[in-house]
This record gives structure tokens, sequence and C-alpha cells, in this order.
């Protein structure tokens, strides 16, 4: 029985460890355009997230009922296998996180529980049709939805500012940058916060803590919350950094319709209890809104990387979950082998950030960003060519701007000094 509560207790401890990597991985989901466009400083951003991701945490159970009820059958399954998929999932979130792409920590769970479960108990273990509903076709479905909604907003919302000051208009938008910032957090915490709820709530089911289909107790809740607030706070740098400069250069409006469009969406996904993925949600707005604004370029070669991570997540994450199993399943030495790489691992991946490290200080830098002069690719020049051209005035004035900014201003010269060479043919 010592043993037992000892694993349970690992359970719970390593689920915590993931929601806390859950926290700084997503923490580009609300806060990198905000940081980009220069709404909020860039810790003053991320203390905000986390206290509004603590706070949504509270706000309801119905992902956390999905992950422990839903995507994998509760009969039959042992402690371990959850050890097993939460280490899958750990590892995958450092590793992308180590090469700054905005994947899915959702999809990382999920993969690593459909790993350790079919190695578990086969494929009788996983609720195909669950997986398909409520994370399938959301996963899709959700980057499409937010990034027409952000591309839609943003063209509204410079229609709506056509004739007003460019200035005012910006502060005005960095203002509402804030609110729905706040508003993505909020979201935020409804949805991510609860799969690791969900997780723990799913151990304590194998050990007959609680029912099968019971809500996560309390002290579930606030440990959840808390350690994804954490998480938030010491700030994803890397990937804030690839959301807010790398895939496209955001203005405020743009940034204001993005956050906006997103919050939407995983709201309405929580409410309906779809564990969807809020990194593509943020990530789909941000394209969207890139696209949205009149010779704006998204950096293809940027999102085709996320793109590659995004299809990755899930198998990837769920071969390492599967191994870790088949570890497991070999006794106290296997789970104690799995312990040892999980942190084995997670101090080589730190390791190599340390070489060339990104915080708040250069976190808004694009020096070192791959793509930084990319062209504009197909779809962009594609949406680009049926935008009205500006006004034959507005060309001549960027002409003549351009022609005062090329031909140097003569420079006085001292009366005393020789006359200059002429120069030559």
């Amino acid at each position: 029985m010592e043993h037992i509560t000892l694993l349970l207790a690992i359970v719970v401890v390593t689920a915590l460890v993931f929601d806390f990597t859950n926290g700084f991985h997503d923490t580009a989901n609300a806060m990198a355009t905000t940081i980009s466009t220069g709404a909020l400083k860039p810790k003053t951003a991320v203390a905000m997230s986390a206290v509004l991701n603590l706070v949504g945490a509270f706000l309801s159970v119905e992902v956390a009922k999905t992950i422990s009820g839903g995507i994998i059958n509760e009969e039959g399954i042992r402690t371990e296998v959850i050890f097993a998929a939460l280490v899958g999932a750990i590892l995958w979130n450092l590793l992308t996180w180590l090469l700054g792409l905005p994947s899915s920590s959702s999809h990382a769970l999920f993969g690593g529980l459909i790993g350790a479960a079919v190695m578990s108990a086969g494929w009788s273990a996983v609720n195909g049709p669950t997986i398909v509903t409520k994370v399938l076709i959301p996963a899709v479905a959700a980057p499409l939805v937010a990034g027409l909604a952000a591309m839609l907003a943003t063209r509204l919302t410079y229609k709506i500012g056509a004739n007003t000051d460019t200035k005012h208009t910006a502060k005005g938008y960095r203002v509402g940058q804030i609110a729905s910032a706040g508003l993505v957090s909020l979201a935020h915490g409804t949805n991510d916060a609860q799969k690791t709820m969900g997780i723990i709530t799913l151990a304590l089911v194998t050990q007959g803590v609680v029912a099968p289909g019971s809500n996560p107790p309390l002290w579930v809740i606030v440990a959840a919350g808390v350690a994804i607030a954490l998480g938030t706070y010491l700030g994803g740098w890397r990937i804030i950094r690839t959301m807010g400069k790398g895939l496209t250069d955001l203005q405020p409006q743009q940034g204001f319709a993005a956050q906006t469009s997103a919050a939407t969406v995983i709201l309405a996904s929580s409410h309906l209890g779809f564990s969807l993925s809020t990194t593509q949600s943020c990530s789909g707005a941000v394209m969207g809104a890139g696209l949205g604004r009149k010779g704006g370029v998204v950096r293809w070669s940027t999102a085709t990387r996320m793109f590659v991570a995004w299809g990755l997540t899930l198998p990837a994450a769920g071969l390492v979950g599967a191994g870790a199993e088949f570890l497991t399943k070999q006794g106290p030495w296997g789970i104690a082998a799995v312990a040892v790489l999980l942190v084995s691992g997670s101090a080589v991946i730190w390791s190599l950030s340390r070489r060339k490290p990104v915080d708040h200080h250069n976190v808004t830098d694009d020096d070192d960003l791959d793509g930084g002069s990319e062209p504009a690719g197909v779809v962009t020049t594609a949406i680009a060519a049926v935008t009205p051209p500006p006004a034959a005035g507005s060309v001549a004035a960027v002409a003549d701007e351009d022609l005062k900014t090329t031909i140097p201003s003569p420079v006085p010269t001292d009366p005393a000094a020789p006359p200059a060479p002429a120069a030559a043919v």
C-alpha cells in the first residue's frame, strides 16, 4: 500500500510539473501580440496573464471531465499509465519550447495518454469517437475559425479607422489589446488548467480515491491553477518571440483583432467541453490578422515549421508515452528508470537553452528570427491582389517621401575650406 501511495504522489507531482510547463509554453497565446506591439511591458504582461490564468481555473470543470472520463476508458488503467503519459507530454513541451515552436500542450498530453494506454491495454482502452469529436475536429477547426475571424476583424478595424488619426487609433487599440489579452488569459485558465485537473482526477480514479465520473476535488483545482499561473509568470520567452515577431509584424489593430477572435473561440469550446489547443487557436488568429492588413506579410517558413510541429505532436508524444509505459510495466526499477529519463532529458534541454537565452530583455528583438526579411508568399500575394490599391495621391506622396530620403540634402561647407574635387563622370 505504501508503494501505491508513493506512486500516486509521484504522478500528482509530475502532473503539476506538466501544468507548470504548460503555463510557460502557452504564455505566448495571450501575451505575444501585446508585448510585440508595445501595449504592455513583458514582465507586466506575464504577471497579468498569470493572475487571470489562476482565476480562469475556477470557472469551469467541463474540460477536466472530458480528460478524466472521455479520452480513455478508466477501467483497467493503472496509475503507471498516467505517469508514462505525463513523461511524453513534458518532454515534447520542453523540446518545442527549446525550438521556439508554439505547439499544443494539450495534444502533447493527449498523445502521451493515448500512447501509454494503448501500450498498457491495447486499442480498446481508447475512446475513438470522443477523440475524433472533441480533439481532432477542434484541432482542425479552431485555428481556421480563429484565423478567418481575425482576418475579417482586422479588415473591419482598418476600415472603420480609415479616416482617423493613426496615432490616436493605435493608442486606443493598445488599450483594447490589454483587455483582450486578459480575456485570452482567462480563457486559457478555463481550458488548459483543467487538463491537468482531469489527469490528476483520472489518477485518483485508478487508485479508488474518487469514483469514476467525479468532478475534480477542490485541492486539485487549486493546485492546478497555481501551477499553471507560476509557469505563466516564468514566461515562455522563446515562443513569445516566435508568435509576436516570427509569424508576422503586428500593429495594435491586428493584435486586438487576433486576441479577441482567439478568446471567443477558446471560451466557446470550454463551455462545450471541447479540449481544443489554445496554441493553435491563437496562432491561427495571429496569421489571420497578418493576412487581414493590406501589405501585411505572414512568414510562411516559420508557419510551416509550426504546422509540422502541430502534426508531429500527437504521434511523437504518443511514442514517448508508449515507451515510458513499456518500462513502467517492468516493475519498480522501470518506474525509477522513467523518472531518471525525465529528469535527465529535462536537464539536457534546459542546458541547451542556456547557449542562446531569450528573456524579457531581448524578446522583442528580431535579429535572430528566421525569415525576418522573407518576401510575401503565395497566400499573402493572392489576398493582397484583391485589395484595392491606394489612391494616386497617396502613391505620389509616398514616392515623394522616398525620394526625399534617398537624395541627401546639401551639406553646408566652411568658406575657408578648399573646394571639393569634381565628381568623376
